[in-house]
């Protein structure tokens, strides 16, 4: 009776959460679809509206110093440190699902590197400035300067083209070629740009110009015409112009803002804003408001004529959420806004009617945020029911909320990847974090001494803290809630949301365990200590409630895990065996079956713990009688986190022998092992630095994988799928082998061929040329002796090809297989040209060296063959003379005859 043999686990790259933007420039066409952003020294593309990655351009290996997006959306800028300026063509696909990049032109602009970028709204003129102070004007599509504009030798902070109102223009367009002119036949060139167009530019020591792109001249921006004083003391970063108002806006470092109007003394300017690092700013509304960003991390709106400001008085925000760029796109009423933390602020501008009845009250917050990379990640979790969202705890004192919907989101809706919201609090560094069974209580510990716990309701838009612990002198890292499920028809079960968790478990770097009664009122507060136990020696790493809430675990960087019940919290047995500090520990699930150990008993009882720790090494452990069942070896470096995988049920596996867990290390590594053998099923590898955390969804068995590389990776369980694609592979191969030996059975050699090369059968497939080779009736004109083969060989494929060359290269090294081998050859090198051969495309990594070692090795072996067949040519000349020699010393044949039948004549008589 066949057994059924149990399914390799599997598991795939599902889905990832990757950075998108690591600080520096960022643009957005007009549309407002594609966001290019800066990833360190490659520039990224992402649709706007679904988070979904587009495309990757890959650097110079020198990070990117700026670039831009032309409004069109049809050409990306990239300039580097390394001097260079890369133009693309960008073709979006149909369903706006990816983008191709065609590298149209490559060059040097600039002595120096290329520090900003403009391009006008028309999408034809680009503008680049030099931290030299060299500015140039390029046609995009000609790729040549139509302009080159001298300057002190001070770094180019900002640019913006515009052009100038209707009533300011200056005469008509002189459309005439110029003399010497290097593009006169080109409507483009210098000579045919319109008379309104201009280039602004703000410089590092606070000098405004404007340059008439027609008359080729510029004119200063002075705060003080008749003292010449410049427009600013520090940083120009931002410039604007508003048509309607004909009016100029600087933003400056000097932590004021100007707005410049034309007189007949050129551009006057009354400065404001005087509280704040200024960098960026804009008209909004027709040029009747303007708007502000910096340092103090609030987009503010103002009055064009008084100067007031119609957004509400705020208080700065953090430091991470300086705003350091915007960008403004009027159609789209939208503002993106770049911060030092590295996120992008969306905000909608408000409506005139709205700014009319509540002007000065109005709290202009973003209305999304897109996190530009996560930075490292300490921790993570899902939340919900439907596991639709997960927290994680990133390197900064918030938590944040994410979506892990698989389903495509709509505009302003959620996507995979989307921010959901920030849960603010704690004032250090989140270590880690633990979910109820409901998913809507967070628990929290952080760098600030402090554990929270929070209360997640999305259906009401509700992020809040619900209650804030003290009482630990250390960073808190290591937080756990039960995960007591309550009875179906109980309230707590039907309503989670009213009823939080009954107590909490902390650990600290201070060795001490705490236990929290969580009260049931919703009113936030803060609460010291219920129970109080120094626990161990060294700092406490992880913590874990077992299924039934009756008792945790702790472990230390003392080497040593310690079981505690939660009610009193006294120690019920201690976990020795690991010779470096433990990282962690987790309890297996309910209803886990029986694990055989390494002495052969199965362990029953209280059940099982697994543990991980510094010395490489994951240990699982029996809570009977605290003593190490099983250890489990593979890692390289530290295992930091360990979970169990979903137990299947006797439905999914009668045998109910799969169980598995997960490990993460500092090698980068997620390892998947089978806790009855001790083996490792498989191993994971998409991340470049350590893991710090893992997570398991517990309905589909993915498992989420995060740590100091920024990215988060969601690993399919594809076991069932691989299993099926094996049988069927399996079932395939059955039938192939039965087809081959029907064809070799009726003569059929054509399909046999082909079939044994698919196979890779090299014993069947000699055996076939042999039989056509030695064939005794061999076809005329057949390079093999069957013209059917011939046409076989002449339309192999190139890995076909090469296929047959490594076996004929085997049989070309043995004398008796040779003749064949050196039949078959014959025929392919009559059948192709001699560059088929040295230009076959050949997979793998060694590619063309494992080619010409082929090819190589049948010279050889064929030069040696055709040597010994001239030594046997020669020594058949000998064996010939020899026997004609032999022939003259001897009667002939006749005579000897003769006399033989007189000698029988003789003895007849």
């Amino acid at each position: 009776m066949a057994t059924r043999q149990a399914a390799k686990t599997t598991f795939e790259v599902g889905n990832f959460i990757q950075p998108i933007y690591t600080g520096g420039s960022v643009a957005l066409e007009n549309g407002a679809r594609i966001l290019a952003s800066t990833l360190g020294e490659n520039a990224v593309l992402t649709e706007l509206t679904t988070g979904k990655h587009l495309a990757e351009i890959e650097g110079d290996g020198e990070p990117i110093s700026t670039l831009a997006i032309t409004p069109s959306g049809s050409h990306l800028i990239v300039c580097s440190r390394s001097l260079t300026m890369r133009i693309y063509a960008l073709t979006v696909s149909p369903e706006f699902d990816s983008v191709e990049t065609t590298l149209v032109r490559t060059s040097k602009p600039h002595a120096t590197p290329v520090v900003v970028l403009a391009v006008d709204r028309t999408s034809t003129l680009l503008a680049t400035g030099a931290a030299d102070g060299a500015i140039k004007i390029w046609d995009i599509v000609g790729g040549y300067v139509t302009h080159t504009v001298s300057g002190p030798s001070v770094l180019i902070s900002a640019l913006h083209f515009f052009e100038i109102a209707a009533t300011a223009a200056d005469a008509p367009i002189d459309r005439r070629p110029k003399k010497g002119s290097r593009k006169n036949d080109q409507d483009t060139s210098a000579n045919a740009v319109d008379s309104k167009f201009r280039l602004a530019w703000g410089t590092q020591d606070g000098k405004v110009r404007i340059f008439d792109l027609h008359k080729r001249t510029a004119i200063p921006v002075y705060s003080d015409a008749k003292r010449k004083r410049e427009a600013h003391e520090s940083n120009v970063q931002s410039i604007d112009y508003s048509p309607d108002q004909h009016a100029l806006l600087t933003g400056s470092r000097d932590k004021t803002m100007t707005m410049w109007l034309w007189g007949e003394n050129g551009w006057q300017g009354t400065p404001m804003l005087r509280h704040e690092l200024v960098e960026s700013v804009g008209f909004l509304n027709e040029g009747k408001w303007m708007y502000s960003a910096g340092e103090s991390g609030l987009l503010r709106i103002w009055d064009s004529t008084t100067h007031q400001e119609i957004t509400a008085k705020q208080d700065p925000k953090s430091e991470g959420e300086a705003i350091l760029s915007t960008i403004y796109l009027p159609e789209k009423s939208l503002i993106v806004c770049a911060q030092a933390d590295y996120t992008l602020a969306l905000y909608r501008v408000p409506k005139p009617e709205d700014v009319a009845v509540s002007a000065g009250e109005i709290l202009w917050e973003p209305f999304r945020r897109i996190s530009g990379t996560h930075d490292e990640i300490y921790d993570l979790a899902y939340l919900l029911p439907d596991q639709s969202m997960m927290a994680l705890a990133t390197n900064s004192e918030d938590i944040r909320i994410v979506s892990v919907k698989t389903e495509s989101g709509e505009e302003g809706g959620s996507y995979f990847g989307h921010d959901v919201a920030l849960l603010k609090g704690h004032e250090d560094l989140v270590m880690s974090l633990d979910v109820d069974w409901s998913g809507h209580w967070v628990a929290s510990g952080a760098k600030d001494n402090t554990a929270r716990i929070w209360r997640v309701d999305p259906a009401n838009n509700s992020f809040e803290c619900y209650a804030t612990f003290t009482g630990h002198l250390e960073s808190v890292g290591a937080v756990s809630l039960p995960k007591v499920v309550p009875p179906e028809d109980s309230e707590a079960f039907k309503n989670p949301l009213d009823h939080p968790p009954a107590f909490l478990i902390s650990g600290s770097q201070d060795r001490f365990v705490q236990k929290r009664l969580i009260p049931r009122t919703s009113q936030p507060f803060k609460e010291t200590t219920s129970l109080r136990r120094l626990a161990h020696e060294k700092d406490i790493n992880a913590l874990d409630i077992n299924p039934s809430g009756k008792l945790f675990a702790s472990a230390s960087q003392d080497k040593t895990v310690k079981i505690w019940d939660t009610e009193r919290l006294e120690v019920q047995g201690i976990l020795k065996g690991h010779k470096r500090g433990v990282w962690a520990v987790k309890f297996a699930p309910l209803h886990t079956p029986a694990i055989q150990g390494e002495t052969g008993g199965a362990v029953s009882g209280k059940g099982v713990i697994v543990t991980g720790s510094g010395d490489k090494t994951i240990k699982l452990w029996n809570l009977s009688d605290y003593t190490c069942l099983r250890t489990f070896e593979g890692h390289s470096h530290n295992v930091l986190k360990v979970v169990w995988l979903h137990i299947p049920t006797v439905e999914e596996d009668p045998s109910k022998k799969n169980i598995h867990f997960a490990s993460a290390g500092a090698d980068s590594l997620v390892k998947i092992w089978d806790a009855n053998t001790g083996e490792t099923e498989c191993t994971l590898d998409n991340h470049e630095d350590r893991l710090w955390t893992l997570a398991v969804h517990p309905k589909s068995n993915t498992i989420v994988s995060a740590g100091s590389d920024s990215k988060i990776t969601f690993w399919a369980d594809t076991t069932s799928e691989t299993q099926a694609a094996a049988t069927q592979a399996a079932t395939r191969l059955v039938e192939q082998e039965q087809e081959l030996e029907n064809y070799i059975h009726i003569g059929a050699y054509r399909d046999a061929i082909v079939l044994a090369l698919q196979l890779n059968h090299p014993g069947r497939l000699l055996k076939l040329f042999t039989n056509v080779v030695t064939s005794p009736t061999p076809e005329a004109g057949s390079f093999t002796g069957l013209r059917a083969v011939d046409q076989v060989l002449a339309s192999l494929s190139d890995e076909q090809l090469f296929l047959l060359l490594l076996r004929l290269r085997d049989w070309n090294t043995n004398a008796r297989t040779a003749p064949v081998a050196q039949r078959i050859l014959s025929a392919l090198v009559r059948s192709y040209p001699a560059d088929k051969f040295s230009g076959l495309s050949v997979k793998g990594a060694r590619g063309q060296k494992s080619l010409k070692e082929v090819l190589n090795a049948l010279k050889v072996y064929t030069e040696r063959h055709y040597k010994r067949m001239e030594e046997l040519v020669d020594e058949s000349y000998l064996v010939e003379y020899t026997l004609r020699e032999m022939d003259a010393l001897a009667p002939p044949v006749q005579a000897i005859k003769e006399n033989g039948e007189e000698d029988v004549d003789m003895i007849e008589a």
